[in-house]
């Protein structure tokens, strides 16, 4: 069965070969003349596959995109295979591009088949994991840097992001980890009062705070906070070509804008998450005493027999490493952002996901790890 369509130059014929449709397109296509749709071509037929060469075009412009976007628009939303691989790489491109600026939630994409998009997508993958190896190693280079020639680091710019990430991130962190504290003696005390053990409310707060809520509640607010941040200045910078400026001019954009930042945030960490530690015991020490009429005394007494420095140090370890983590999670999506104002949000939100993906990774891993070394 075959049908073919002559409107002007554009010519295009339907050859169907069971649940496949052959497509060729020649001829000359231009946008002044008029040409062949997609909807006239298929009429009533619905191919489970489509193929398309277009050996046959001498001329085209974007009239032939168009045509070629029907076709791909309709495959996708009816589920059919569009088979594109005897087009020309340009055409391929061109029509990706336009695909992609049109981009629709549709129920099926067959555009590709499932072993083209599992290469494709474990070269993404591996693109990624190189960039990401890659800076790390250029701030680990950076930070080999920075101890031999302490005098060449950029200090004020290190203790204006220590402001910004530590002092100014205390009335949020605050918040949390007092109703982080209160929430869990509320919590606790359901249970440990059926059991009449309501003084080890003290045990579960404290260790709670100390080796797990403190570090994880100061990481998450300060990766939705300072993370986001990070990557917004930096893609922002990109954008206005500032850091393609400090490149020219010889200047290591790690060394003189990521590692500030780092170590603001590897020195603050710590100390924020200490502090989310107090304030979390605190919120639980007020719900005892109200609820449970334990005194604070009584909660601190009983706190200290189970609480020691190694559950301190534990949670001093996560904060210092959630800190560079959110650092670097937050740097690296602002070096890579595009060029544009959707770039700089796009890098913004891809910090906070991906900085919390990484701490809880890390901390799943660093409770493994502790409890092999009997921490």
């Amino acid at each position: 069965m075959s049908a073919s369509r002559l409107l002007m130059n554009a010519r295009v014929s339907a050859t169907a070969e069971g649940d496949a449709m052959e497509i060729r397109l020649a001829g000359t296509w231009q946008i002044t003349e008029a040409r062949p749709t997609w909807a006239e071509l298929r009429g009533t037929q619905n191919p489970a596959r489509v193929r398309l060469h277009t050996d046959g075009v001498e001329k085209w412009d974007s009239s032939l995109l168009l045509f070629l976007f029907e076709a791909q628009q309709w495959c996708r939303g009816s589920g059919a295979y569009f088979d594109g691989e005897a087009l020309p790489e340009k055409i391929r491109t061109l029509l990706s591009q336009l695909a992609a600026s049109h981009e629709t939630s549709v129920p099926f994409d067959r555009s590709t088949s499932f072993l083209s998009s599992v290469g494709l997508a474990t070269q993404d993958t591996v693109a990624k994991a190189q960039a990401i190896s890659h800076f790390v190693g250029e701030c680990v280079l950076g930070a080999i840097r920075l101890a031999r020639s302490p005098r060449r680091f950029r200090w004020r710019d290190c203790f204006d992001e220590m402001q910004q990430c530590g002092a100014m991130a205390l009335p949020i962190v605050s918040l949390v980890s007092l109703l982080v504290g209160v929430t869990l003696a509320y919590t606790g005390a359901i249970v440990l009062r059926q059991y009449g053990g309501d003084i080890y409310i003290a045990d579960l707060i404290g260790l709670s705070m100390v080796r797990e809520m403190g570090a994880v509640m100061t990481a998450v607010v300060l990766a939705g906070r300072t993370g986001a941040a990070f990557a917004a200045t930096l893609g922002n910078m990109k954008a206005n070509e500032e850091i393609d400026a400090l490149e020219v001019l010889g200047i290591p954009p790690v060394q003189f804008l990521v590692l500030p930042r780092l170590l603001a945030l590897g020195v603050m960490m710590p100390l924020l998450g200490l502090y989310a530690n107090a304030l979390g015991i605190a919120g639980g020490m007020l719900v005892a005493f109200g609820s449970l009429a334990i005194p604070p005394t009584a909660f601190w007494a009983e706190m200290l027999t189970i609480v020691d420095l190694s559950d301190v140090a534990t949670g001093v370890i996560k904060a210092t490493a959630f800190g560079l983590i959110i650092g670097l999670s937050g740097c690296l999506r602002g070096l890579q952002a595009e060029r544009s104002a959707a770039g700089v949000g796009r890098a913004a939100t891809s910090a906070v996901v991906t900085a919390l993906l990484l701490i809880i990774v890390a901390d799943a891993v660093f409770a493994v790890l502790f409890n092999a070394l009997g921490l």
